[in-house]
């Protein structure tokens, strides 16, 4: 019997970032390859920190198909909603063309719905809001096309776990090794439910000690501040015009629109894709 084969594609997420181990980073793909089957997996990590849909359409699906898996996750989302470029309508025709493919081969399709990165860095209302509103665009769009390709599919935007800062690393924006846990626990319950994973479920408890309040300061005053930094020249501008209109509809008691505005979006996003929302989407 062949080995189980899983590819998994996104970005710094699923690289693994927040949960080093030895000179690099293993994350919660990883730890879930490894309950995937009582025997061999052949697991192999396409992500790449800092993609976005694009890259995951155009790089990593191409590279994914060719290894013909059995399992294929799809975790993206959050660094397109953190560019000026954001565009729900491309978001939504690139994740369709990506888990057609793949579930053109007969993968199994992993998806999750992530927690906005605004709440999550701790950012002011006005700032946090725009974020959040592309966040809950990305999810929908997201649960609505893992209901038509039949994903996998995990709820991790709301979870109660998302909201324990032991759970993330320093930077606050990726799991740290427990997180990381957390998802791969998760996603392998779900799997198993299905009968989709025959291995044993991932530990939730931490295999390395935390990092020390002094190497995690190292982290963000080296590579965390290279990432602020470029996201601030790519973001800021739009995300400072953002919050302007953001509190320009809060004094007029206008703020309604905007979410409205976001929905009227996805709606027409899902409907370019021929898909139909359900009441229940995230």
């Amino acid at each position: 019997m062949r080995p189980v084969r899983f590819v998994a594609l996104g970005d710094s997420l699923t690289e693994g970032v927040g949960d080093p181990v030895g000179d690099g980073w293993r994350g919660w793909a990883a730890l879930l390859a490894d309950g995937l089957a009582e025997d061999r997996v052949e697991f192999t990590n396409l992500a790449v920190s800092g993609a976005q849909t694009r890259e995951v359409l155009e790089l990593q699906t191409p590279a994914g198909l060719e290894l013909r898996p059995d399992i294929a996750s799809v975790v993206i989302g959050v660094n397109d909603t953190l560019r000026c470029t954001f565009d729900i309508h491309a978001v939504a025709e690139r994740l369709d063309k990506v888990y057609a493919a793949f579930t053109g081969q007969g993968a199994t399709l992993l998806t999750a719905c992530l927690p906005d990165p605004g709440s999550m860095l701790g950012l002011p209302g006005a700032l946090a809001r725009p974020l959040a509103r592309r966040q809950r665009a990305v999810n929908r769009v997201v649960h609505a096309l893992s209901d038509r390709y039949g994903a996998v599919h995990l709820h991790a935007a709301e979870a109660d776990w998302i909201t324990d800062r032991a759970m993330w690393s320093a930077d606050r924006l990726h799991p740290g090794e427990q997180g990381h846990r957390q998802l791969a626990l998760r996603f392998h319950a779900l799997l198993a439910e299905a009968d989709l994973a025959a291995g044993p479920a991932p530990s939730p408890e931490p295999q390395f000690p935390a990092p020390t309040t002094s190497a995690s300061l190292l982290w963000l005053a080296t590579a965390g501040t290279g990432w602020v930094a470029r996201r601030c020249t790519d973001l800021l501008p739009q995300l400072l015009r953002l919050a302007a209109d953001e509190m320009r509809h809060r004094a007029r008691g206008t703020s309604a629109r905007l979410d409205l505005r976001a929905a009227a979006a996805v709606s027409a996003a899902l409907a370019a894709v021929s898909v139909v929302e359900q009441p229940d989407a995230v």
